[in-house]
């Protein structure tokens, strides 16, 4: 890593609170009543702007609130250490591999970069097709900007493996991918092939995460779905992260930590997004209980997934009414603000770290509190959409 000294990771707010216990109570613990315990929450409240009274004293409205943005701070394991308060994500000395990452971002991007600040060895697996551009983006240092961690230094990334999700081993590649120019120049893509050549690398990782979705009909109703797009979404959005913890399970290390991403349109209907994108999805937060019980007792990995809201990402653009989706959930939203992808990653690295060491076969969502809501069809945002009508 470019910050040896960067060895852990904290959430904080925009202004950090910095206090020690002994400040807030003194005396024994055995003397604390009920007016002391009063006494010291009142302390903690004006000592930490995240309780302070200014937010808890808002007023409740209608119009979207300005939240402070949550960042994560790299913190060494020196001086600074012992200035900061609170828990602290550490995974000094850990590995991870992140499938799924082509652009600087999406919610692969900003989980690699938690994972980094907290101080991990990041690989990552680029679709095969756009591997080059990636790479390419990379060395020239157009991500330059997108890679600056919270201490200031660049995330570093060990290495970058080709990779296409939707094939299990070399046998499954059809002769018109293996003759495709998009693949040519590239070898060892395939889920299998990408798992022994990371134990080959590396030896072992500890922290394995699933960053990937397609579905080419995406933007057709589910009824004129067909079947060959239907599958091809159940495949490469859920069948592949089976397939991917199948293979790697064997080089994660015991107490290790797999993490998937998965979206609000598995629990609610959302119109316009078909194709079988949500039976995928809906597939992929059942598998994750069925995995999490067969990787615990297997090999002690915890499994869990992240149900993101809506993001303004590149991939997210190509289904068309992204920004539509966006907006919904600002109005309807128990937070009404956009969604950071860092706070998707800031979340995987809790997932990864010890703090999570009893959470397994969930599903966390990270997305305002939008999972809580309905959905209203009739809502104006939707007036483009062809949502069937009663006849």
């Amino acid at each position: 890593m470019a910050a040896t000294a960067a060895s852990s990771l904290q959430i904080a707010g925009s202004k950090p609170c910095m206090f020690s216990a002994k400040n807030i109570l003194k005396g024994n613990v055995e003397d604390i009543g009920i007016k002391s315990l009063t006494a010291s929450w009142a302390k903690l409240s004006s000592a930490c702007h995240v309780s302070s009274a200014q937010h808890f004293n808002r007023p409740f409205t209608s119009s979207p609130a300005r939240f402070d943005k949550v960042v994560t701070r790299a913190i060494s394991a020196t001086g600074e250490s012992k200035a900061a308060s609170g828990l602290s994500i550490n995974l000094k000395g850990k590995r991870a591999f992140i499938a799924g990452v082509a652009d600087d971002n999406g919610y692969g991007w900003a989980i690699a970069k938690s994972l980094a600040a907290a101080g991990a060895e990041v690989l990552l697996g680029t679709w095969v097709p756009v591997l080059n551009i990636f790479e390419t983006s990379l060395r020239r240092g157009k991500f330059d900007e997108s890679r600056v961690l919270p201490d200031g230094s660049l995330m570093e990334i060990a290495k970058v493996y080709p990779l296409d999700a939707v094939f299990d081993n070399p046998e499954d590649i059809p002769e018109d991918v293996k003759t495709n120019k998009r693949y040519a120049g590239s070898s060892n893509w395939t889920v299998k092939e990408v798992a022994a050549s990371v134990e080959q690398d590396f030896g072992s990782i500890d922290i394995l995460v699933h960053s990937l979705a397609n579905g080419p009909e995406v933007t057709k109703p589910l009824l004129d779905t067909s079947r060959k797009g239907y599958l091809a979404a159940i495949s490469a959005s859920s069948y592949s992260y089976v397939s991917l913890l199948k293979h790697f399970l064997p080089i994660i290390n015991p107490g290790g930590s797999s993490i998937s991403l998965t979206y609000i349109a598995s629990e609610r209907i959302i119109p316009g997004y078909g194709g079988g994108m949500s039976s995928a999805k809906a597939a992929l937060e059942s598998d994750t209980r069925v995995l999490a019980f067969e990787a615990g007792r297997k090999r002690k990995v915890r499994v869990n997934t992240i149900s993101a809201g809506p993001l303004r990402s590149r991939a997210a653009k190509a289904i068309g009414f992204i920004d539509m989706m966006i907006d919904y959930s600002q109005e309807n939203a128990p937070l009404q603000k956009e969604l950071s992808a860092d706070e998707v990653g800031n979340t995987a690295a809790f997932l990864a770290s010890p703090l999570a060491s009893a959470i397994t076969g969930a599903v966390i969502y990270v997305d305002n509190g939008l999972n809580a809501m309905g959905v209203g069809v009739d809502s104006p945002l939707f007036k483009d959409l062809n949502i069937p009508k009663a006849n």
